[in-house]
C-alpha cells in the first residue's frame, strides 16, 4: 500500500513564515498544493464544449474503484481533500469544480437548476470516460448525486449523500437568515467568509492564518455567479419534480447528515430515506454541514462500512 507522510500543521505553519515576503496567494496556493498532494491528487483540466473544467485526480491510478465527488453551492474540489486521503490508496478519486465554481468556467447564462447542472456533469463524465462508479456529493452536490443514480442508472455502483440539498419540507436557519435579507452563504464584505465557515462548519479544521482571507477574496469576487447559482438551486417550483425524480434511483444510497446542520435540516434525511427505494441514513453528532470535511475518518468508515454491507 502506498505511504504518505501526514499533513503537519507545523510544517504548515513554518512554510507560512518562510514564505511571508511571498503574496498571500503565493502561500494559499502552496498550502492547497499540500493538501492535495498529501492525498495522492492533483489538479488537471478538460475542455467540454465552451466550457474549462478543473478537476483532482489520483497521482497514480490504483487497483480499485471509481470514486467521483462534487461539491456544494459555493464550494470546489477541495471540499473533498481530507476525505479522499482516507480513500485514495484504495479508490481512483475524481473531485469535480462544476461549473460556477472553483477553476471552473462561470458562465451566468446556462442555467444551474438541479437537473441542468447533472445534465452537464453527464458531459463532463462522458469526456473523462470513467465507466462504472460510485459518487459522493455535499448539499448542492448532493442533490446532483441523487439526481445524476435516477437519470443515469447504468453509470453507478453507489450513492453518498453528505447532508444533501433538495428536500426542504423542514426549513433550516438558513431559510430564516436569507428570508431576514442577508444570506451567509454568498459573502459580500470583509468578515463574510469566516461568518459563512462559523455558520457551515460545526467541527472546523485548523487553517492557516493566510487562507480565509484569500478565500474569502475568491468568494466575494464570485458573488454575481454564487447569487444566479443560489436562486435557481432554490427555485420551489422544481422542489416536487426533484422528490419526484429521486424515486427512480435503483442503486443503494447512504445518507450521511451531520446533526448540527445549520444550512439543510437534518429531518430531511427520513424524507430522503422514504423517497430513495434502498436507501440508509447516518447522523453524526456535533458536525454541521461538511461531515467529509469535519469527520472525514469517520466518513470514510461508514462508506466502507456500507460498500461491505451492500456487496
Amino acid at each position: 500500500m502506498m505511504t504518505r507522510p501526514p499533513l503537519s500543521v507545523f510544517t504548515l505553519l513554518a512554510c507560512a513564515l518562510l514564505l511571508s515576503a511571498c503574496s498571500r496567494q503565493s502561500i494559499y496556493e502552496t498550502a492547497i498544493g499540500w493538501e492535495r498532494s498529501s492525498a495522492g491528487l492533483e489538479a488537471s483540466t478538460i475542455e467540454v464544449g465552451n466550457l474549462n473544467i478543473a478537476y483532482l485526480q489520483n497521482k497514480e491510478t490504483v487497483q480499485g474503484d471509481t470514486i467521483v465527488m462534487i461539491h456544494g453551492f459555493g464550494a470546489n474540489k477541495d471540499n473533498w481533500t481530507r476525505l479522499a486521503r482516507q480513500l485514495s490508496d484504495n479508490f481512483n478519486i475524481y473531485a469535480i469544480d462544476l461549473p460556477g465554481h472553483g477553476e471552473s468556467s462561470k458562465p451566468l447564462d446556462i442555467g444551474y437548476h438541479f437537473d441542468e447542472q447533472t445534465h452537464r456533469l453527464k458531459q463532463i463524465l462522458d469526456k473523462l470516460d470513467l465507466g462504472r462508479f460510485h459518487m459522493m456529493g455535499n448539499s448542492m452536490g448532493g442533490a446532483i448525486t441523487a439526481l445524476y443514480a435516477a437519470y443515469y442508472p447504468e453509470a453507478i455502483h453507489s450513492a453518498v449523500l453528505f447532508d444533501p440539498a433538495g428536500i426542504w419540507a423542514y426549513e433550516s436557519d438558513l431559510a430564516d437568515q436569507v428570508v431576514a435579507g442577508k444570506n451567509p452563504l454568498i459573502p459580500t464584505e470583509e468578515g463574510d467568509f469566516e461568518r459563512l465557515v462559523d455558520f457551515a462548519l460545526e467541527k472546523k479544521p485548523f487553517v492557516p492564518w493566510p487562507i480565509y482571507s484569500v478565500m474569502e477574496e475568491k468568494a466575494i469576487a464570485n458573488r454575481e455567479v454564487n447569487t444566479v447559482i443560489f436562486n435557481d438551486i432554490r427555485d420551489s417550483t422544481m422542489a416536487s419534480k426533484f422528490s419526484e425524480d429521486i424515486t427512480a434511483i435503483g442503486a443503494p444510497v447512504l445518507i450521511i447528515w451531520g446533526q448540527e446542520d445549520r444550512i439543510t435540516d437534518p429531518r430531511n434525511a427520513e424524507i430522503f430515506v422514504q423517497q430513495i427505494p434502498d436507501a440508509r441514513k447516518v447522523l453524526l453528532d456535533g458536525i454541521g454541514h461538511a461531515p467529509m470535511i469535519e469527520a472525514p475518518e469517520r466518513s470514510a468508515s461508514l462508506f466502507r462500512e456500507f460498500l461491505a454491507e451492500t456487496r
